[in-house]
């Protein structure tokens, strides 16, 4: 079987306009500018407004729409498209099949939501290029797009400075012979040991949403912030440095290194420990805090549309997310 190289066509992003700074927040909460910045890194976050549709299929859309422009292709050229949301528009139907809708899709592609949380993006590349190499599909349409504020604790400190909305995209087909873009290699895993770090307890079929679940505060997001910064750390420097040797390249072949936008200490703290150069690594997370899955796509396409990741540089992305899910993945551009 004849098995194609993978390019990434066209990236996309979407961010809601409504931007909630910190001081913002310290006219609600005990807490300031300052104490903030200094634990994360964050200094705003855009929150969505339903009314102008921007949930995660609408965000999509807009986002979508973008990346088919760069990629000089139309919506009825998609094939399959693949979503993650951490919490999609509704249970049921999915958000794929929604934004094929908005899209104005009529092929009848398949469409496919995926929840791993804040790995979920990186997770779906993998199971695309497997599409694309095998000749499977030839456009396939990766979204990570989320409205965390939807099920942020708006109350609490140590959480809700964290999260923010917005939407990324990247379009995946087939390289011609003459191209070297290619993905080099792709890890994935989840350790479960590590699930009730990071979770969302009502609102699922367990534990539906009760009068008692509500005057008990559990339709909210929690964190146990110290297990997951360890974990984050660990598992991403690791996973990066075994996508980059498996590739048969070094640290040094790496041009950039996206890493999920969760917190500026998490994100230098994995730089520092496999001596990754800072000036490599590319960061948003003061404008748009963590927005989950679409952290690592939002941060690609503004790189790419500002100049500075350019066709033939190699890229790094790494993530992880509640599961404890996590994933790297190395290609050149």
């Amino acid at each position: 079987m004849k098995l194609f190289n993978t390019k990434i066509l066209g990236t996309g992003s979407y961010l809601p306009e409504k931007i909630v700074t910190n001081h913002d927040l310290a006219k609600r909460i005990d807490t300031n500018d300052e104490w903030i910045v200094e634990r994360t890194g964050i200094k705003a976050r855009r929150i969505a407004d339903i009314s102008k549709d921007e949930v995660p299929s609408g965000m999509a859309k807009e986002a979508t729409l973008r990346a088919l422009e760069a990629a000089n292709l139309t919506p009825n050229d998609i094939d399959c498209i693949l979503f993650s949301s951490t919490l999609a528009d509704q249970a049921m139907p999915n958000a794929a099949s929604v934004l094929q809708f908005k899209l104005g899709i009529t092929n009848n592609c398949p469409a496919l939501d995926v929840n791993a949380a804040c790995s979920g993006w990186i997770y779906l590349i993998p199971m695309a290029n497997a599409l694309i190499q095998t000749g499977v599909y030839k456009h396939i349409l990766v979204v990570g797009s989320e409205m965390l504020s939807s099920f942020n604790n708006w109350d609490d400190r140590n959480t809700c400075i964290l999260f923010g909305d917005a939407c990324g995209v990247a379009i995946l087909g087939r390289a011609s012979e003459n191209e070297d873009a290619r993905i080099y290699s792709t890890v994935l895993s989840s350790d479960s040991s590590k699930k009730d770090h990071l979770t969302l307890w009502a609102g699922g079929s367990a534990k539906k949403i009760t009068h008692e679940v509500l005057e008990n505060n559990e339709q909210w997001m929690t964190m146990n912030g110290q297990e997951i910064f360890k974990a984050a750390v660990k598992t991403m420097a690791a996973h990066a440095e075994k996508v980059v040797k498996e590739s048969g390249l070094t640290m040094n072949d790496v041009d950039w290194f996206i890493p999920h936008q969760a917190n500026l200490r998490i994100i230098e703290a994995v730089g520092t420990r496999f001596n990754f150069p800072p000036e490599k690594v590319i960061i948003n997370v003061e404008k748009y805090a963590n927005t989950s899955s679409a952290t690592v796509p939002v941060a690609f396409d503004e790189a790419v549309r500002d100049g500075r990741i350019k066709r033939g540089d190699n890229v790094l992305f790494a993530a992880f997310g509640a599961g404890l899910t996590a994933g790297a993945i190395f290609f050149k551009y």
